[in-house]
């Protein structure tokens, strides 16, 4: 059922008989090693084991991906099960999850004879045969299941035509065919059931610490709330500690979301009130709403925060983070973002996050700290934009002050923006140098914010720079794009988990507000159409009326480029740090890190561009 025949190759026009019999024998051991190879995988079904991790690609479940990865031969085997096939798929990567300029392995039929290839689609989505064939399939095997096709992929394969799989997000694509076709290039791929799936194909090699048994959980969880019927909505919700909770850490946490609601809930925190105040009032209703007791706004010291995609949490083995006891306040506050763009009614969600605690406390007590942009209309992005980059940064001076002598270590890390963002990188600048990469993803996606582990930790001693940078496309809006709170305004900041804690909870910056008057004022002096500089008048009206041609879009980019900026250096009471924060002047960055070069694997000799004949016996018609 799943023999496989490799491609021979043309021979040189007159070979000497060695050099014919060498390659006779050259090619019969690979044919002996991949029919061991089938063999092998029609007599037992492949180890869950072997493939740690599994996703379902469609809704249905109808085509599930388990994989791993090796990163000494740098390189995800995949495999595919397909419970119920008709005529072929096709699965690949592509930039964001478009079908058009996407990397493809294909598996086709007539009903007869059946195909795997290693294709590509042009910008017009029709699919053409790879020069080079990079998915190399490794064998094909039917259970009673479904269809199982294992095959290998380099991560880079200096192929022009082939996506180079990296860390951050993947966007996984596929299709389904259910009619029988002759050739590859018979495939309308607009006709096809396709979708996409995003992952992080490349997981880095961190077990699980082990759990201890005295852990205990608590939920942290909205009361049956309704939520409000408009597009974006904070809801806060106060939750008390028992009385005399004594310290403890945290160790993990995940989310609890109400069934039906998962595209409903975009992220969530649960933050820890000053303990300077003995009480602090109950509420349950928006944190934007005139009722809210201005009390709730010293309730600033994150406990966990959880966004769109992101799974159960782990804290490493010598780091919980600390909660309860003296010192510590036993007020929480749940504050949850509702994305509702269909406006529905009457919808009930209890969502929130469930934390995993021990009274045995680890060696360090580990905090979170938010870097990037303060949530600001002066940081804007024109309309019409396909990358159009903003950058905040946590400066020499924010650090030197508030960070140990001995460091911090960032462990993991959790990138978040708004509907715009595109890419999303915070890097480590030392002496004007810029040392490491903290996090980054190249095909950000805001539909799927996790936290992530780091690959390795990364030490921030007092002087360090760190500097995070934004990339946005708006070229589907026809108005300028202001940070702030709302889903179709922006944000750029980068959640990192560290230890040991430290009083710095946001470092975080803008431009100067006066640097940005003068550049409104410069656009009236050279545009016929004033935009209003009144007072009265919000930064956000006054972006909205800029006429956006060429020179305000260069100037804009300018002013970001060289502004001195607003610096946040806040404790967790929302309070800054002592010192002169104001007007401070960008840091200077004087060598930058080279863009890393794909590794490109040795060839072990050409793969014909030629589909792999399948012997999958007759397949159905419906």
């Amino acid at each position: 059922l799943a023999s496989m025949q490799p491609s021979g190759s043309t021979p040189c026009p007159c070979p000497s008989f060695k050099l014919r019999e060498v390659a006779s024998m050259y090619f019969t051991m690979i044919a002996v090693f991949l029919v061991i190879l089938v063999v092998a995988l029609q007599g037992s079904a492949p180890r869950g084991s072997d493939f740690p991790y599994k996703v379902p690609l469609d809704p249905q479940g109808m085509l599930e991906l388990s994989w791993n990865i090796s990163y000494p031969e740098q390189a995800v085997h995949f495999q595919l099960l397909v419970r119920d096939l008709h005529f072929g798929l096709l699965f690949g990567m592509s930039d964001r999850g478009e079908f058009e300029n996407a990397d493809l392995a294909v598996l086709w039929s007539d009903g007869h004879n059946s195909y795997f290839g290693d294709a590509w689609s042009d910008a017009k989505g029709q699919l053409h045969m790879d020069s080079q064939q990079d998915y190399q399939l490794l064998g094909a095997r039917r259970a009673p299941e479904g269809l199982y096709l294992l095959f290998r992929r380099d991560f880079s394969t200096c192929d022009p035509k082939d996506y180079l799989i990296e860390d951050g997000t993947v966007h996984l694509i596929y299709g389904i065919l259910e009619k029988p076709v002759h050739s590859l290039q018979a495939i309308n791929i607009s006709a096809i059931h396709r979708g996409l799936q995003r992952v992080q194909l490349l997981k880095p090699n961190i077990t699980i610490p082990e759990l201890p048994s005295d852990m205990k959980s608590m939920e942290i969880t909205a009361p049956d709330v309704v939520i409000p019927s408009q597009e974006t909505t904070y809801w806060c919700y106060m939750a008390e500690l028992p009385d005399g909770f004594p310290k403890h850490h945290i160790i993990m946490y995940e989310p609890v979301i109400t069934a039906g609601n998962e595209a409903l809930v975009h992220h969530m925190e649960v933050f820890q009130c000053a303990a300077e105040f003995d009480s602090f009032p109950h509420y349950n209703g928006p944190c934007d709403s005139k009722m809210k007791p201005d009390r709730l706004n010293y309730c600033r010291h994150v406990l966990a925060a959880w966004a769109m995609g992101a799974q159960a949490f782990y804290y490493p083995e010598e780091a919980g983070l600390a909660f309860g006891g003296p010192g510590s306040s036993r007020y929480l506050r749940l504050e949850i973002h509702y994305h509702n763009p269909l406006v529905f009614k009457g919808r009930r969600d209890s969502s929130g996050i469930r934390l995993y605690y021990t009274a045995t406390l680890r060696r360090y007590d580990a905090g979170i700290m938010e870097l990037g942009l303060v949530y600001t209309p002066v940081m804007a992005i024109p309309p019409r934009e396909d990358a159009f980059i903003l950058t905040g940064y946590c400066t020499d001076k924010c650090t030197q002050l508030a960070l140990p002598t001995t460091g911090i270590h960032i462990f993991a890390s959790q990138l978040h923006t708004h509907l715009a963002g595109r890419k999303v990188v915070t890097v480590l600048s030392r002496d004007g140098r810029e040392r490491q990469v903290v996090n980054a993803d190249g095909h950000y996606s805001p539909h799927f914010q996790e936290i992530r582990m780091l690959k390795e930790v990364v030490a921030v001693f007092p002087g360090d720079e760190l500097i995070t940078t934004c990339t946005y496309n708006t070229e589907d809006r026809s108005r300028a794009t202001v940070g702030g709170f709302g889903i179709l305004e922006e944000m750029c900041v980068n959640y990192v988990h560290y230890y040991p804690q430290t009083q710095l909870e946001l470092c975080k910056s803008a431009v100067d507000p006066g640097y940005l008057h003068r550049y409104f004022n410069l656009v009236n002096r050279f545009n016929d159409e004033e935009v209003c500089t009144c007072p009265q008048v919000s930064v956000p009206q006054q972006f909205f009326s800029v006429p956006w041609n060429t020179f305000n879009r260069d100037v804009l980019k300018s002013l970001y480029g060289f502004a001195p900026i607003s610096m946040h250096c806040n404790k967790s009471s929302a309070v800054r740090f002592p010192g002169e924060w104001e007007k401070q002047p960008l840091p200077t960055i004087t060598e930058r890190l080279r863009e890393p070069v794909p590794h490109c694997p040795p060839t072990p000799g050409p793969r014909p561009a030629a589909p792999v004949p399948l012997n999958l016996g007759e397949l159905r018609r419906d």
